[in-house]
């Protein structure tokens, strides 16, 4: 029985109208008509014999099939790029600097660097952690090529690209009781970090009593407070793990979104190489 090929051409369509949720909009970022694309997702749809999207009237969602082959695409996708540029894309050879923060550094670096080691074995990649104040004034100090940072501030104009946008969220310990007390505790970064300026106007828009009861630069040091039961805190969602949770209650405000842009401090192969990879991990995100 002869099986059939996923075609990468579909496959890139494909991906573009999971993660834009529309053909239009697909269709405008892989440079098709929308009926082209349409034509493509049937004909996926009837070699795999499942049904990838369900078609609403303003957007379209995907199935569990359709789940399942987008992370095969996405794997695909980049495995392809990966081999064409191994045999046509020109040797890199150098170092280049990026700073980052310790969540997004222990939890997104590491498959951005496994992957670019595959394809730019010569190229040193040197990973600074701090927080976005700090990297900043060092990309401007010419110490890094280039940096994540957070963004909270709304109406802000952020430097840099925005690569990935998620809820801030409240979390604590599993069968927490921090989140009943008055005022609330919680644990925060010091002064400057975009994440306790958004949680705190948030709490006094709100008129929510509250006392920062731990302060920590690094993420790890707000779990330790969280698992204590000293304290709630601002976290991303994706963040979260088992013994932490979620905490949602009556008296807690929604904190809002977050985004994480990527600010550069030129353009050149090697840079240009590495903010591919950063933007292409979080896109997997979505």
């Amino acid at each position: 029985m002869n099986m059939p090929l996923l075609d990468n051409d579909v496959l890139r369509s494909f991906v573009a109208i999971a993660e834009h949720g529309t053909f239009t909009s697909a269709a405008k970022a892989v440079h098709r008509t929308p009926s082209a694309l349409s034509m493509q997702i049937k004909q996926l749809e009837r070699n795999l014999g499942k049904t990838l999207f369900v078609r609403e009237p303003r957007r379209v969602t995907l199935t569990a099939e359709g789940e399942v082959l987008l992370d095969y695409g996405r794997r695909l996708l980049r495995l392809n790029e990966e081999a064409v540029q191994y045999f046509v894309s020109p040797t890199l050879e150098g170092k280049v600097g990026i700073g980052t923060s310790d969540d997004v550094g222990t939890r997104i670096l590491p498959e951005v660097l496994a992957e670019f080691a595959r394809s730019y074995p010569a190229v040193l990649v040197d990973v600074v952690v701090g927080s976005s104040k700090q990297n900043l004034a060092r990309l401007d100090a010419g110490e890094l090529d280039m940096t994540l940072v957070t963004v909270a501030d709304e109406g802000r104009i952020p430097r840099g690209e925005v690569v990935h946008e998620e809820p801030l969220v409240w979390a604590g310990r599993e069968g927490s009781s921090a989140y009943q007390r008055s005022p609330l505790p919680i644990a925060m970064a010091h002064e400057g970090c975009a994440w306790r300026r958004m949680t705190l106007r948030t709490l006094d828009k709100a008129g929510i009593p509250y006392r920062i009861a731990y302060t920590c630069e690094h993420c790890s040091g707000q779990e330790a407070a969280m698992l204590a039961d000293l304290a709630v805190a601002p976290f991303p969602q994706s963040l979260i793990r088992p013994p932490l949770k979620e905490v949602v209650g009556d008296t807690l405000p929604q904190i809002g979104f977050y985004q994480l842009a990527l600010v550069r401090r030129g353009s050149n192969p090697l840079n240009d190489a590495l903010a591919s990879h950063v933007k292409e991990a979080f896109q997997g995100l979505r």
